[in-house]
């Protein structure tokens, strides 16, 4: 049977990364590891998952690097060197995690395959009280949010929606997954990319060039992500440049990546 490791991307957002936590630990199929991809978080972030690893009988790692701007792409990678799991889901550790996460990804995974979900949108006074409270539990749709009927988990209309498409644009890095061989048979995430964006196409990309399948999957892999402001994206420019450099170049490995 094939190993899973559910990879949680984080940086300087503690009380987020709380939620997401109490949402994993709740999970109806759990993962064989958590691994937690810090890109440089404070001593506060540590507090949490310390916490969490006392509490928590799966095993937990906490991958960190130095901070030095936003390198996803990078902490990425070393989570992924980090694991000895067949297969690696991605989320953020600003989304909560409805209770089949883990097992909707794990059920629709096939080989040459890899997934992309979609997300809830919480609104901001919803993201404030859910901090304040703790509250990572949603019932129905009783909860304020942009895009509702993507918290809507159906097995009949997933496999009526859910569609095979080589897009790659509006991949959520915040809900994929991808076996480790084929993340290492393309290098990666290219370390390339710095500051916001890009990163998660590039890969669908390189992905779709070494002949694997994307899944969108709908109204399965739920989850609800918190509000913040949008990050900078200063560094959209530069990444647009190394995006369209893999198109033209029909680029399959990461300049920059696992290797």
């Amino acid at each position: 049977m094939a190993k899973t490791a559910l990879i949680i991307s984080t940086y300087n957002w503690p009380q987020a990364l709380n939620l997401c936590l109490k949402s994993v630990s709740e999970q109806s199929t759990p993962p064989n590891e958590i691994i937690i991809a810090d890109d440089g978080s404070d001593h506060s972030t540590k507090q949490i998952i310390d916490c969490f690893s006392k509490s928590e009988k799966i095993p937990v790692k906490h991958i960190w690097q130095e901070d030095q701007g936003f390198r996803l792409a990078g902490i990425r990678n070393k989570a992924i060197r980090n694991t000895d799991c067949d297969y690696l889901i991605f989320v953020d550790g600003d989304v909560i995690l409805h209770r089949d996460f883990v097992k909707d990804h794990i059920d629709e995974r096939k080989e040459g395959r890899f997934i992309t979900g979609s997300r809830v949108l919480l609104s901001e006074d919803e993201t404030k009280r859910r901090l304040v409270t703790e509250d990572w539990k949603f019932r129905g749709l009783n909860y304020p949010a942009k895009n509702k009927l993507n918290g809507i988990r159906s097995c009949f209309l997933s496999r009526v929606f859910s569609k095979n498409n080589s897009g790659i644009y509006n991949v959520r890095g915040c809900n994929m997954s991808f076996w480790k061989s084929d993340l290492q048979e393309v290098n990666g995430f290219d370390e390339q990319f710095t500051g916001w964006g890009r990163e998660d196409s590039d890969i669908t990309l390189r992905m779709l060039n070494c002949s694997k399948t994307k899944l969108k999957l709908k109204f399965k892999a739920i989850q609800y992500h918190l509000f913040h402001n949008e990050r900078e994206r200063d560094a959209v420019s530069k990444n647009d440049r190394i995006l369209n450099e893999t198109i033209s170049q029909n680029r399959k490995k990461a300049v920059i990546g696992l290797i």
